[in-house]
């Protein structure tokens, strides 16, 4: 046999050509350095379709008994890493074939019966993504008991509320770490979402048309947990879409866009409470590092480079969506560029959330049962923040208008009363109370209360409010939730 023909034999569709694909062909179209993380995905994948094989009758029990044991081998090769992957075969599902075949003989061929690459790889990315999203489920659930835990222990903190950057009005420390903790609950709503349409079975579709033979295709689905809420087989039903669709890859990398740009909005204050204008918080050294000429700083690197991590995930998002926007059915080789970006979304987000958990609740000893690391709240700071911005303007308004003025008139009153303190370089809880009868003759002594720092978090208590019993129920609603 010629050298051509030994070449052209490592690929499983020469037969009909003439000449061997180029080296730097060769190179330029084989995924199998990146796509064989999804080994075990396949492997799960040809079982599952063997078992159906064997079950309708379109393969011996022999060959069946045979292909798992050369799958139980090959499992066993690429755990302790003596599979030899090799270029010439393309891709991880080729290579695993080849192999089959070399383990089993003509058993490792007839696995492809009734399937298509097409199929397969469709199937087993569905599978390998199903299996990251339950990982990156519970990191998400990790990361909000983290920061439930820090809440907990700061329910009266009060922190200046910003809005425009300008300080607002004050709200409890734990208040503003929920708000966070809403956000990554709705992107676990999200992904639980695309899951459900990310575990949807293609296999069994072969190229584009279906095929001839007599597949159970729900069975297989049932095999690989492929199933909707009901319990009931979840079967790609259109064989060109099932083996085209890459709209699960687009939903979950835009949801994981969206737990990205939640991750960079707290890295962003983060930043900025860490910094010594603001001194709010302290992260761990072990998450910052320092200055190759400034001996005194300390740099906020992770809460940083996640904030730029962010324009990674979404680029990916954006590529992905415009690999789809040209595609004519059924399958093209453009969706091979498919894995990378999603690979890499996947990696990006579990670092992430991973980091973060630990960043904000620390790390828990499991010999002492304690945890060191974490943030470090610095209440004084923050009040004295809060106290510098007339933060309790509103509520000198809300009690104006209690007193029957109406609200645009208690609106105009307070602002020249802001502008008196400003004046005199006081706070508004600092004027004396002539001072504020004059800007309106109902102002009573019980003023003072409103317009304390304390006061005005206790006034909002109304479902959703900043006020201490309202936060501390939306943490035990979260408990409840994250246990």
């Amino acid at each position: 046999m010629s050298t051509n023909q030994l070449d052209q034999k490592a690929q499983a569709w020469s037969a009909l050509f003439s000449e061997p694909m180029s080296e730097l062909v060769k190179r330029y179209t084989a995924s199998v350095f990146f796509d064989q993380r999804l080994w075990r995905a396949d492997i799960t994948g040809s079982l599952a379709h063997a078992e159906m094989l064997a079950a309708q009758g379109i393969i011996s029990p022999q060959d069946h008994a045979d292909i798992q044991r050369g799958m139980a081998q090959i499992v066993q090769d690429i755990e302790a890493g003596r599979f030899e992957w090799q270029l010439d075969l393309e891709d991880v599902h080729l290579n695993i074939e080849a192999r089959l075949t070399q383990l089993v003989g003509d058993a490792g061929k007839r696995l492809h019966t009734g399937r298509s690459r097409n199929d397969q790889v469709a199937t087993d990315v569905r599978l390998w993504l199903r299996d990251e999203i339950d990982g990156l489920l519970g990191l998400l659930n990790d990361l909000q008991r983290a920061l439930v835990g820090v809440a907990e222990q700061n329910v009266d903190v009060i922190l200046p509320g910003f809005t425009h950057l300008q300080v607002a009005q004050p709200v409890s420390f734990a208040h503003h770490l929920l708000a966070y903790v809403e956000m990554f609950a709705r992107d676990a709503e999200r992904l639980g979402d695309v899951r459900r349409r990310v575990n949807r079975l293609p296999l069994g579709s072969a190229a584009l048309a279906g095929t001839t033979y007599p597949l159970d295709r729900e069975r297989v689905a049932r095999t690989l947990g492929m199933v909707d809420a009901n319990g009931q087989p979840a079967v790609c039903q259109n064989s060109l879409d099932a083996v085209s669709d890459r709209d699960f890859a687009i939903e979950f990398t835009a949801a994981a866009s969206l737990v990205m740009v939640h991750i960079s909005r707290m890295s962003e204050e983060l930043i900025l409470w860490m910094s010594q204008n603001f001194g709010f918080i302290q992260i761990a050294d072990r998450f910052t590092t320092g200055s190759s000429i400034m001996p005194q700083k300390k740099n906020p690197d992770v809460p940083e480079l996640a904030r730029g991590k962010t324009g990674r995930v979404v680029g990916h998002l954006m590529g992905l969506i415009t690999l789809m926007k040209g595609q004519p059915l059924a399958y093209n080789k453009d969706n091979q560029e498919d894995k990378e970006p999603l690979f890499d979304t996947v990696d990006t987000l579990r670092d992430t959330l991973r980091i973060f958990a630990e960043m904000i609740g620390g790390q828990l000893n499991p010999a002492t049962g304690e945890k060191s690391g974490g943030l470090t709240v610095k209440p004084q700071a923050m009040q004295d923040a809060a106290l510098k911005g007339y933060a309790t303007a509103t509520d000198l308004a809300d009690y104006l208008v209690k007193k029957g003025l109406p609200f645009r008139d208690a609106h105009e009153t307070v602002a020249h009363a802001v502008k008196a303190a400003i004046s005199h370089n006081v706070d508004l809880s600092e004027l004396p109370l002539p001072v504020l009868q004059s800007f309106n003759p109902s102002i009573e002594q019980d003023v003072f209360e409103a317009l304390s720092l304390r006061g005005s978090l206790n006034a909002r208590n109304t479902l959703g409010g900043t006020a201490p019993s309202q936060v501390q129920a939306q943490i035990a609603r979260h408990r409840a939730r994250l246990m």
